[in-house]
């Protein structure tokens, strides 16, 4: 009996699979990019706010179902607008509810991302590190021992991409429950910011103006953001130095 080439197509078929909600992010992504950009914007929101301000009277919970879809989705196929729908939640929905619904939405989003990366390229890469020697896995390991932190300043530090503190955790290996308590609770600082921009949103459109998201860099915001963050990396710190003392 001869034994069966390992790459033959029914071998191959099931790392297909499992690279295909990943590839279908992607995929959407790139194709969001290009014909959704120049819809979802403040301008298209201006024009239809009545018709949401109705319909939000009228059938408030279709409407906040239909915004946390539409959230999710944005989010779990990186599509351009998430910061628009975070605003759209606050101008909706008032900061409370607006914040819950925004949270609650990007998480889910971000969830499904993570959990694509993870059953395909993710479980292959983590694998790969853990059966590897030298510079790498150490690197994981020390990542592994400061996860928490290392999550929480991903999704602290304005600079880092959502997409990218959504993608990378999945394809290093870092904990499911980890990733999950770090990005509900990371994400909540910056929501409450564009839902608080949101809920004053009718007031700019009366002006004639567009939101002005550069809000989001005035030192009384950004300060107590990067506050936090200092406080994620503070056990690092600690670690850091009493690793030194040792030696």
């Amino acid at each position: 009996m001869t034994q069966s080439d390992p790459t033959t197509p029914s071998r191959r078929r099931p790392a297909l699979l499992r690279h295909a909600p990943l590839a279908i992010i992607l995929i959407a992504a790139v194709v969001g990019t290009v014909t959704l950009r120049d819809h979802i914007t403040f301008d298209t929101l201006r024009a239809h706010r009545e018709t949401l301000l109705a319909f939000r009277d009228s059938h408030f919970a279709a409407l906040a179902a239909a915004f946390i879809a539409t959230y999710v989705v944005i989010v779990a196929f990186s599509l351009p607008g998430a910061a628009v729908a975070s605003v759209t939640g606050g101008f909706l929905f008032g900061l409370v509810l607006g914040t819950t619904f925004n949270v609650s939405a990007a998480s889910l989003g971000a969830i499904m991302i993570f959990l694509a990366a993870r059953w395909g390229l993710g479980a292959t890469l983590a694998a790969r590190i853990e059966t590897s020697e030298g510079r790498m896995k150490r690197l994981k390991q020390r990542l592994h021992d400061n996860e928490i932190s290392v999550l929480f300043l991903m999704r602290l530090v304005p600079a880092v991409p959502f997409f990218v503190a959504n993608l990378l955790p999945a394809l290093v290996g870092v904990r499911f429950r980890n990733f999950v308590l770090t990005t509900v609770l990371g994400i909540i600082p910056g929501a409450i910011v564009f839902t608080w921009i949101g809920v004053g949103l009718g007031e700019v459109f009366d002006r004639g103006d567009t939101p002005d998201l550069s809000l989001l860099w005035e030192p009384q915001i950004i300060g107590p953001i990067l506050g936090l963050a200092a406080l994620a990396a503070l056990p690092m710190l600690i670690k850091a130095i009493r690793g030194k003392k040792d030696i």
